[in-house]
């Protein structure tokens, strides 16, 4: 029988050092894009897509990631004195949105260290994984897609993309075989292979449905590239043994917002959809005078 998925897993102990020296005291997950930090576009897309539970695996200068989805009494009471009857109405959601709980990586060793430290918290069920850095904007929220698979084959998934070229080596590359359109089931999963190595140009990006048999296979996981122990690594294991893994090509466009390029991008295009900025920053956008000449002065 599928369970529903209920818990999402947010890694949120990295240091951000693309982005430094704005991180050396600034979470790179309270980066704003427009006028919302990072981390709360995923966890309004895990609320979105039916989430009731969040786990936030923070590191040291976190604190806040935390603040922010907490209470602030004395903030609230400015707003209402003052009449902010919308901006209220914002901030209190905010401590409201889900039943959000932290625990602490001490160590950054990888992204299957990380998901390791939600094994309490997922006890004995199926959980989503969300990188706080990938930015997914969808019609259909990018985490509902991969939940509707799961639930369709009972079996943990995975999100992925074409990239084309030498990027894909900074990826994990799936082989894997189409069962019905933009689903394939897996065959194998390389990390950061070579260009001339990797197996499709199909990337696994920051959105996964795992249950918790992982946790077994990452507790016997050497550390692989980059010296940290990754979730490739413990899946490969759990294919060799037979267990069935999908992939979704996710509908929709996503943003690295990890990266400075990929966030300056997603600055841009959510800057145009807001309902408040778009129209005047359509025309600033417009009014440039975008020649490479231009750009040296």
């Amino acid at each position: 029988m599928t369970h529903k998925i209920r818990k999402a897993v947010f890694p949120a102990a990295g240091l951000g050092t693309r982005f430094l020296p704005a991180t050396k005291s600034m979470p790179k997950e309270m980066l704003t894009l427009v006028d919302k930090p990072l981390i709360q576009y995923g966890v309004e897309e895990a609320v979105a897509s039916g989430i009731e539970s969040i786990l936030i695996i923070t590191g040291r200068d976190k604190a806040s990631i935390e603040n922010h989805f907490d209470i602030s009494f004395e903030l609230e009471q400015v707003l209402k004195e003052r009449g902010k009857t919308e901006a209220f109405k914002q901030v209190r959601a905010l401590s409201e949105i889900a039943q959000i709980v932290y625990t602490r990586q001490k160590q950054a060793l990888g992204l299957g260290h990380a998901i390791y430290q939600a094994k309490e918290f997922a006890g004995d069920e199926a959980f989503a994984v969300m990188l706080p850095d990938d930015i997914m904007d969808s019609e259909t929220p990018a985490l509902k897609q991969l939940i509707d698979v799961y639930e369709k084959y009972d079996a943990p998934v995975l999100a992925t993309m074409q990239i084309e070229g030498e990027t894909i080596s900074r990826f994990g590359v799936i082989d894997a075989e189409e069962v019905e359109p933009n689903v394939y089931k897996i065959k194998d999963v390389i990390e950061k292979p070579k260009y001339e190595d990797a197996p499709s140009d199909m990337a696994v990006i920051g959105r996964y449905i795992f249950t918790p048999e992982l946790f077994d296979a990452l507790e016997k996981t050497e550390p692989g590239a980059g010296g940290e122990i990754q979730v490739a690594d413990g899946l490969r294991t759990l294919l060799k043994k037979g267990r069935p893994y999908y992939a979704v090509k996710l509908e929709g466009t996503r943003h690295d917002a990890g990266d400075k390029l990929g966030f300056l991008i997603a600055t841009v295009e959510y800057a145009l959809k807001n309902e408040n900025l778009g129209a005047e920053f359509r025309d600033y956008l417009k009014s440039l005078n975008l020649s490479a000449d231009s750009a040296k002065k």
